[in-house]
């Protein structure tokens, strides 16, 4: 009797396991799913460390919204077209793997274009307004400080950037991108290191995405770590948190 009992816990544990894990996988699937930010593409809005959720919803569900991206469909079901000024996580057009993150800067149809650092959309240029420094510590100790602006887009959203390179960097003045029918354009907020819709898929760059390729809406932080404590080294890790930035919402 008792090898029976044993029997029978160790298929109900099995039971459990297997039923966590098909929760697991729906929820990141059909809810939220979490990534983290490996670069600095998006600083002053994300840094390096941060931990975020993505509401898979948002914009209704492709292919790509399925683990490993099965392609069994095309175009997208439950489909809502996403908001310029939102943050977007898609997967890089010429790949179909690698997962992006960028603001949301060209709709369909929209003429997009860089002028002395100056987003112009339409012909017409966004406002911009100098704020306060951005001041980024790095985990050596080290702070080095960045001109920050107040970027308005069409449409009301606001939101911050900053230009290290002032406003001659590589990607500050750009011929006229127009953006294709069902597809979008992107840019980091730290403009002048992002690999973003600037740079042509050809180039190796990002260039226009497909509505298909979007993953979800950035919606919120839920952990950020300025990367100064290792894995080991757990008495660090008290101090490595950024505990102003935990659950913040992403704007």
């Amino acid at each position: 009797m008792a090898a029976v009992k044993q029997s029978s816990g160790i298929v109900e544990t099995i039971k459990t396991i297997v039923y966590a894990g098909v929760i697991a996988i729906l929820i990141r699937t059909i809810a939220y799913e979490p990534f983290n930010i490996p670069s600095a593409s998006m600083v002053p809005t994300l840094l390096v460390g941060d931990y975020l959720f993505v509401s898979k919803f948002s914009y209704g569900y492709s292919h790509f919204s399925l683990p490993f991206s099965p392609p069994i469909f095309s175009g997208r079901i439950f489909a809502n077209l996403p908001k310029r000024g939102d943050v977007v996580v898609f997967k890089l057009p010429r790949d179909g793997k690698t997962d992006y993150i960028k603001r949301l800067i060209g709709l369909p149809g929209d003429r997009i274009q860089m002028i002395g650092g100056i987003l112009h959309i339409n012909g017409e240029p966004v406002t911009r307004t100098r704020i306060a420094d951005f001041i980024d510590r790095l985990p050596n100790g080290s702070v080095m400080a960045f001109p920050q602006y107040d970027e308005q887009l069409p449409g009301g959203k606001t939101h911050h950037i900053i230009e290290q390179l002032g406003d001659q960097g590589p990607l500050d003045n750009t011929g006229v991108f127009v953006v294709p029918p069902g597809y979008y354009f992107f840019m980091g907020d730290n403009r002048d290191n992002s690999l973003d819709s600037r740079v042509p898929a050809e180039m190796q760059g990002v260039g226009f995405v497909p509505f298909e390729n979007l993953i979800g809406r950035a919606d919120f932080l839920f952990f950020s770590t300025d990367g100064s404590a290792g894995l080991l080294e757990f008495w660090k890790w008290p101090f490595a948190i950024r505990y102003g930035r935990l659950f913040q919402a992403i704007k």
